[in-house]
């Protein structure tokens, strides 16, 4: 099984020059923790909740004022979404991940894949 088989394609985006609180209310809307940060080179971040808390909350940043190139994730992990889906949940279990960004060879996001989405499937 590839990952195109089980990731998801509905992916919400945030942009860098985005503040945080633009991002924040995207995540409750969505009821999403991840969002990929792209702007038009492509994936260039990613903002999880938990960036939100240890980067923005915990040091008391404003979230109207702070953008989200502030405290984005820029060392990006990812994987292709024709790599087998047992190869990538491997690499994410030893790198702690519970979600990555999925990209085609072409490097142009194409999805997300969580630990979610390998237990749906049985993986």
């Amino acid at each position: 099984m590839q990952i195109h088989e089980i990731m998801s394609r509905h992916i919400h985006l945030v942009r860098p020059e985005e503040t945080l609180q633009s991002a924040a209310s995207i995540m409750a809307e969505r009821d999403v923790a991840f969002l990929p940060v792209v702007d038009a080179s492509g994936l260039v971040g990613t903002l999880t909740d938990r960036d939100v808390i240890l980067r923005a909350v915990a040091p008391g940043l404003n979230a109207e004022a702070t953008l989200v190139s502030d405290i984005m994730t820029t060392d990006i992990t990812y994987c292709f979404d024709d790599e087998s889906a047992r190869t990538v949940l491997a690499n994410m279990q030893a790198l702690h991940l519970r979600r990555i960004a999925v990209l085609d060879r072409q490097n142009r996001l194409v999805g997300v894949v969580s630990q979610t989405d390998f237990a749906r499937h049985g993986l």
